[in-house]
C-alpha cells in the first residue's frame, strides 16, 4: 500500500452504502481463499508486531483513499467467520459509517433508546452520539484490530451493529404504514447488521481459543 498523498489529481472514491451487501464474483474460488487467509494473516500479523502508528493510519483510511474494490477483490468471499470474512465486514462496517453519517447516527440513537442491553456501552460511542463521533468511533474499532486486544475490537463491533440493528427495526416499523419502500429497505439493513453482529460475536470466541484462521 503506497501513500497517494503527492498525487496532486488523486482523489478520494466514494461507494454508496449499497456496497455494505455487494458481492464480489471470483474465477478460481480456491485460490481465492487462499490468498485472502493468506494476506490477512501476513497483514495483521505485520502490523500488530511492529506496531508502525504511520502504517496503522494509512489502514484506518485506506478505503477512504482507495475506495473498497482491493479490498473487496481480497476478502470478500472469504467465510463469515474466518479472518479475512471479519476483517472485510470491519472495512464494510466503516465504509457505511462514512458514506452516510448522520444515518448511521439516526439509527444508533434510536437504537441505543430502546435498548435493554449493554450493547451501547459495549460499542463505546459517547452521548448523544452524532455522525462525527460514529465516524470516530468506527475508526477507534477498526484502529483496535491492528493496535489493541483483537477480540475487544471485535465485541465491540459486534454491539455497534446490535444497536444499529435495533435503530434500523423501529425506524422500519415507523415507516411501514406510509413508506413501504422505505421501511423494507431498514428491515433489509437491519437484518444485515444483526448477521454480521453475531459473526463478529463468533470470530472474537474463535480468536481467543486461537482458532480464528
Amino acid at each position: 500500500m503506497t501513500d497517494d498523498a503527492g498525487n496532486p489529481f488523486h482523489k478520494p472514491v466514494r461507494r454508496p452504502s449499497e456496497t455494505f451487501d455487494r458481492r464480489f464474483a471470483a474465477d478460481d474460488p480456491a485460490e481465492v481463499s487462499r490468498v485472502a487467509h493468506a494476506t490477512a494473516h501476513a497483514l495483521l500479523t505485520r502490523v500488530r508486531e511492529q506496531q508502525d502508528a504511520e502504517v496503522v493510519e494509512r489502514l484506518i483510511g485506506f478505503t477512504d483513499r482507495h475506495g473498497i474494490h482491493d479490498i473487496a477483490e481480497l476478502w470478500s468471499q472469504s467465510p463469515a467467520r474466518s479472518l479475512p470474512g471479519a476483517l472485510w465486514r470491519l472495512y464494510l462496517l466503516q465504509l457505511m459509517i462514512h458514506d452516510d453519517p448522520h444515518t448511521a447516527a439516526l439509527l444508533y440513537d434510536r437504537g441505543r433508546l430502546a435498548s435493554v442491553t449493554v450493547d451501547p456501552v459495549v460499542a463505546g460511542a459517547p452521548t448523544p452520539a452524532g455522525p462525527e463521533e460514529l465516524v470516530t468511533l468506527v475508526d477507534t474499532i477498526l484502529r483496535g484490530l491492528f493496535t489493541g486486544d483483537f477480540a475487544v475490537a471485535l465485541e465491540r463491533a459486534a454491539a455497534f451493529c446490535r444497536v444499529q440493528s435495533s435503530g434500523a427495526t423501529h425506524l422500519a416499523d415507523d415507516y411501514e404504514g406510509t413508506e413501504s419502500d422505505r421501511a423494507s429497505a431498514l428491515t433489509t439493513r437491519a437484518l444485515r447488521l444483526s448477521t454480521y453482529a453475531g459473526d463478529l460475536t463468533s470470530c472474537a470466541a474463535l480468536w481467543r481459543r486461537d482458532s480464528l484462521t
